[in-house]
């Protein structure tokens, strides 16, 4: 879905007039799919081209559990919801099989058709190159894959052919130039305080559309840094509710967008966002821009919109409810530690991880996931209506869908990019396009504010939440003061088969949910390479 966003600012470049050219030593598939939007594509001698297709793996810990003595037990609410099965089964079962399937040939043909429009060729010749697998640049190049084979130097000499001597290859364009500081002056140093300490500028009172960011798995409640797999990367149901409160009070901001990119995660923070959701609709137009994915609980929060934008290869709905626990008291007898439990109520440790469901426990738990499918289907019926293609019931069930099959099913609006969802919220806002900002809320704070804590209360909050950290594992920094032999040997997995290990500490960052939150609106695990 990224490749289709850049791939639609390329377009907008070259409806301008502006030829743009792709230059790079190798291609990947998702690189080739990009690079395919480009007038021309050159890579340097004996670089690879790698169009191989699409592979897509789940990942499957029930043979792990096995091993350390630990009893997965939980339910869904789908006969597609199959969130669970990476815990409870050794292979997929055969509805997330067939889930699968049609995910992954709706993500091939799209993949297809971008390369057939970008090269000029038909999708039969694309499928052709595809099969034909490993490409070098030279044969590559044969094949009419690729435009020309060249070093830097000489794709820099066909830019000043092109365009003229005086043209130059500015690799910074667009960053943010860094100012440099002398220290040693003391004028140098009036200065920097002097920036530091200058006022805030006003905000232009000109009128505003609000981006407001769901990323990554919805956790209720603010940042707490307790989780063990890396959650930095996490949509908190407080920021993110008071940002849409902000946006929905500000008369300057005329449109509000939401743009999800979640696998959902927790119900009851879902349903904090989604009611923030409503408070900004009945006040402003209110429009949802899926990325990569909005599944789940990130469907959950998208579906009051006026408008839900998706891109083609967007992976959205999975309209179910999940719920479990891992049993470990056999583990830690293998370990050699007993448990002796005392308890009054008939289920005090229903929720706890000692032992597995009883059959009367495993019915309540059923009855109270099925209030919660009831609520997310009511409020898509509620908020889409006559919008829907099929009967819910054809729809939910855990199903998953590309964003190209959900438009089509009338589960997304319109497809398209972010930039196109901005746009489209002006209209509706009735501005004119250059009369408006775009402000991200919440607005990041200054170096001074952050470094001596200036005014951070609710800022903070906002502001910390709601940014896109980089995912990484504090597992690994734990271990490395704890075992260093075991740090190394975690690392060596890192390094050897980084997309693997990456997923495994996914699969064991929905662990740590279900221990907090018992009902997740959450997606199953299907990474594409």
């Amino acid at each position: 879905a990224q490749a289709e966003e850049l791939r639609a600012a390329m377009a907008r470049v070259r409806r301008r007039g502006k030829p743009v050219y792709a230059h790079g030593d190798s291609l990947g598939m998702r690189d080739y799919v990009l690079a395919c939007g480009a007038n021309r594509i050159s890579v340097v001698p004996t670089g690879d081209i790698q169009i191989m297709g699409l592979y897509g793996e789940s990942l499957y810990l029930r043979g792990l559990f096995d091993l350390l003595g630990i009893e997965p037990d939980f339910t869904t609410c789908g006969d597609y919801k199959s969130a669970a099965e990476m815990f409870t089964r050794y292979g997929p079962s055969e509805p997330a099989r067939r889930n699968r399937e049609w995910l992954m040939d709706s993500l091939y043909d799209t993949m297809v058709a971008q390369i057939a429009q970008g090269r000029g060729v038909s999708e039969t010749m694309v499928k052709r190159w595809i099969d034909e697998g490993l490409y070098t640049a030279e044969r590559a190049e044969k094949a009419g894959v690729i435009d020309a084979v060249e070093h830097r130097q000489d794709f820099v000499s066909f830019l000043k052919k092109t365009h003229g001597e005086d043209v130059r290859l500015d690799l910074r364009y667009g960053k943010k130039a860094k100012k440099e500081v002398d220290f040693s002056s003391p004028f140098g140093l009036l200065k920097f305080y002097a920036e530091l300490l200058a006022p805030k500028k006003e905000r232009s009172s000109r009128s505003s559309i609000a981006i407001v960011y769901v990323d990554g798995p919805i956790v209720p409640g603010s940042s707490s840094g307790g989780f063990l797999f890396g959650p930095e990367r996490a949509a908190y149901s407080t920021p993110i509710r008071k940002a849409l409160d902000r946006a929905a009070e500000d008369d300057s901001i005329k449109a509000v967008v939401l743009r999800i990119d979640s696998p959902g995660g927790s119900a009851v923070a879902s349903e904090i966002i989604l009611d923030a959701t409503r408070r900004v609709k009945a006040k402003k137009p209110f429009v949802v821009s899926m990325g990569d994915v909005a599944g789940s609980g990130g469907y959950y929060v998208a579906c009051a919109a006026d408008t839900i934008y998706a891109d083609r290869s967007t992976i959205t709905a999975s309209i179910g409810v999940v719920s479990g626990k891992l049993a470990t008291k056999a583990m830690w007898r293998r370990f050699g530690v007993h448990f002796e439990a005392t308890s009054r109520g008939r289920r005090a440790g229903m929720l706890l991880s000692s032992e597995p469901f009883t059959d009367g426990e495993k019915e309540q738990l059923q009855a109270w996931m099925n209030e919660v499918y009831e609520v997310f289907q009511g409020h898509v019926r509620a908020s889409r209506g006559d919008r829907l293609k099929k009967d819910l019931a054809e729809l939910a069930g855990g199903r998953v869908f590309t964003g190209a099959q959900a438009h089509k099913l009338g589960l997304v609006d319109r497809l398209g990019t972010l930039h196109d969802a901005i746009g489209y919220a002006a209209q509706l806002a009735k501005l004119e396009e250059g009369s408006y900002d775009v402000r991200v809320l919440p607005k990041p704070k200054s170096f001074f504010e952050v470094l001596f804590g200036e005014d951070l209360d609710e800022e903070k909050e906002l502001e910390l939440h709601m940014a896109r950290p980089e995912v990484g594992s504090r597992l690994l920094e734990i271990w490395k003061r704890r075992d260093p032999a075991a740090a190394r040997w975690l690392a060596g997995l890192q390094a050897t088969d980084p997309a693997r290990f990456a997923a495994v500490c996914e699969a064991l960052r929905q662990v740590e949910l279900f221990q907090s939150e018992r009902v997740l609106l959450t997606m199953p695990s299907f990474f594409v390479w």
